[in-house]
């Protein structure tokens, strides 16, 4: 214990005499020197005070110090303008960017109370606004009912993180003046005089070198900010200016911004000109239930191609992050359509998710609380519990009022949605053969005989019904840019089929394969073999059965290429009419009764030979009137996005697993057959 604690002595300690050798016991930890706490004491503890914080800490008020963080200042301060317009005060706001970094916003609101602060008497509210964190007139709602500013920390923030900043406060037809540097004052408040035609609050600042480094404002992103706010809040009117020596792309130098349709307006300029599932965007207003001063504003529209997005804000601010009001927008959205298929009768919408309806649509959705809650102040997300409630209670009556309003439209809707949701348990279930690697030789099925031209816009697939019929087409064809694939008969009616069958059966697995684009979650359009799929089968009934049955697994397993624009539909004929040299085929019985009068002189003698099947037809004259691109006739498979809901109930009511449902058809058309004697 004296070496650990000191002996006091320089005196080295006297010699024993030695023993003789012991067991050695393990070695025991060492006991941990006590700590000298003379080293932390009162002086070591720190008070920052005003608005020394945010200069050490600048990320815990406004993320961090990158580009996103620099232009969250000037969202902060446009954020004040905007609440002084949504609180119908100010009709307008200028931003202009200056050379050297300078900001300036100016609106023409009531102006940043200068009066002596009841608590801060030596102070005006302008320094005591500008200089405190947690100070401002938006905590009680008095000043504003609803607001983006709600911490009192944003232009106390902006202050603290800038070189230095200039305001200018009109107010009572006076207009007064103070300047400040890294946050502290440089003047007092000054009273610079009477004006007449001029009110509000202007703030020019320059953000911190030391700060924010060589980091410069963006033109082009201070432009996207101004025109969103403006389309935020159509009441207003956004002057933007900038040098033009600072101007980068096609981003104006000076532009006037309002849009009276609002997110409508936003929604229109973002998809620019994307093909829609709808014809019209569909947007409206609403005062969310039991909120005095809530309400909200969306605009949707349901997308062909690519993926959506949700764009939302709160009080203008946006919420990148979502949020309880994009939880209530999305119930609304989602338990609406479904409660539509159910009353529709369309047992299938019950499998719609939240994804099925989101992933297409491009929205925006803006709301307006009173007392709202976010996470962090950065304000990315909105938390407030009753905001899920409040705007699905208020969409949900609006959008069941859409939906029954115009009918055939939601059921074009309701279609396109469940095609979405059966195509993600199509994905869901495919195990198909993947497709092989560059790397690796291709796997084609056996009865595909192929063309030698890789060109995918050169080239074309014949689907023939049975080997005879295979054997013509091969023989017809031009090698180079034409291949065929023979089917074994009728293929699986895949809209009555389930997935088990779907995936075992081999002539849609060969079919598959030799297209070479996948199904499923596995489909790439980019890899398709072939610019053309052509279904050629005989020209009677079964035929036109078989065809049926390709264009239903088509339209059900890979609607992208019906889409586009890949299927089609050869015609070959049924009679060859014959008159010594002279030949003349007719695609069916009206086309030969009129062949028969128009090509040959009354009365004569035609001989008419009716073809059993493409099997059946010598290949030369298969390649003149089916297979030749300069003498064929091809019907292209389309499906009309307006008329979505009506395919799909025909592909439903035909080729499903209702029979009653085909008998019904049969029964209401059955007068319009007619009997053709030949």
């Amino acid at each position: 214990m004296n070496d650990l604690f000191g002996t006091g002595s320089d005196k080295p300690a006297p010699k024993k005499p030695a023993k003789a050798a012991q067991p050695v016991a393990p070695p025991r930890a060492a006991t941990p020197a006590v700590p000298d706490s003379s080293d932390y004491s009162a002086k070591d503890i720190e008070v920052l005070e005003g608005l020394e914080p945010v200069r050490r800490r600048p990320g815990m008020y406004i993320g961090g110090t990158d580009e996103n963080a620099l232009h969250h200042l000037a969202a902060e301060i446009l954020d004040n303008s905007m609440d002084e317009a949504v609180a119908g005060h100010a009709s307008f706001i200028e931003v202009t960017l200056e050379p050297n970094n300078f900001l300036t916003i100016r609106d023409n609101g009531r102006g940043i109370p200068v009066d002596a602060h009841p608590k801060f008497k030596h102070l005006s509210a302008l320094e005591v606004i500008l200089t405190t964190l947690h100070s401002g007139g938006k905590f009680s709602g008095k000043a504003y009912e609803t607001s983006g500013g709600l911490h009192g920390v944003g232009s106390s923030v902006v202050n603290a993180l800038s070189e230095t900043m200039e305001v200018e406060v009109a107010r009572d037809r006076v207009l007064w003046k103070q300047a400040y540097a890294l946050g502290k004052p440089l003047t007092k408040l000054v009273n610079a005089g009477p004006v007449h035609n001029r009110r509000g609050t202007t703030i020019r600042f320059k953000p911190d070198q030391s700060i924010f480094g060589p980091l410069q404002f963006s033109a082009a992103r201070l432009y996207r900010l101004c025109r969103s706010k403006a389309y935020l809040f159509r009441g207003v009117e956004i002057r933007w200016s900038c040098d033009p020596s600072l101007i980068v792309g096609d981003t104006p130098a000076a532009a006037v911004l309002h849009f009276p349709g609002g997110l409508r307006d936003s929604l229109e300029a973002d998809i620019n000109g994307t093909a829609k599932v709808l014809p019209q965007i569909w947007s409206g207003e609403a005062n969310l239930p039991g909120e005095s001063t809530g309400r909200m504003e969306w605009a949707a529209v349901w997308l062909e191609a690519g993926d959506g997005f949700i764009h939302s804000y709160c009080n203008t601010v946006p919420t990148p992050s979502g949020g309880t009001h994009e939880t209530g927008y999305r119930n609304a959205l989602v338990k609406g359509l479904r409660a539509w298929g159910e009353q529709r009768g369309n047992k299938r919408a019950a499998q719609i998710t939240a994804d099925d309806v989101l992933e297409p649509m491009a929205s925006k959705l803006s709301v307006f609380l009173r007392d709202p809650q976010f996470q962090g102040q950065t304000k990315e997300k909105l938390t407030s519990p009753e905001a899920t409630r409040l705007v699905e209670t208020a969409l949900r009556d609006r959008f069941d009022h859409y939906l029954a309003g115009d009918p055939a439209n939601a059921d074009n809707l309701l279609a396109f949605v469940i095609e979405r949701a059966e195509e993600r348990i199509r994905r869901k279930e495919s195990k198909d053969t993947a497709r092989k690697s560059p790397t690796r030789r291709l796997r084609l099925p056996g009865k595909l005989t192929d063309c030698t031209r890789t060109n995918v816009a050169e080239t074309e697939i014949f689907l023939v019904e049975g080997d005879s019929a295979g054997g013509s087409a091969k023989q017809a064809r031009n090698r180079e840019t034409q291949a065929v694939l023979p089917l074994r008969g009728k293929i699986l009616n895949v809209a009555s089929a389930s997935a088990d069958k779907l995936r075992q059966n081999q002539e849609l697995k060969d079919l598959i394969e030799a297209l070479g684009c996948g199904v499923g979650d596995r489909f790439d359009r980019a890899k398709l073999r072939y610019g053309r799929v052509i279904i050629m089968t005989d020209a009677d009934v079964d035929g036109a059965h078989i065809a049926s049955l390709l264009m239903t697994f088509f339209y059900r397993e890979l609607p992208e290429l019906v889409r586009n624009g890949h299927i089609y539909l050869a015609q070959p004929p049924l009679y060859r009419l014959t008159q010594g040299a002279k030949s003349v085929y007719a695609m069916d019985d009206a086309d030969l009764q009129r062949k028969t009068k128009r090509e040959f002189k009354a009365g004569s003698k035609v001989d008419v030979s009716r073809f059993k099947g493409l099997g059946e037809m010598p290949p030369a004259q298969l390649k003149e009137t089916t297979m030749d691109p300069s003498k064929r006739t091809l019907l292209k498979v389309m499906a009309a996005p307006e008329d979505r809901a009506a395919t799909n109930n025909l592909v439903e009511n035909l080729m499903g697993r209702r029979p009653e449902l085909r008998f019904a058809f049969i029964q209401e058309h059955a007068k319009s057959v007619t009997e053709v004697d030949v």
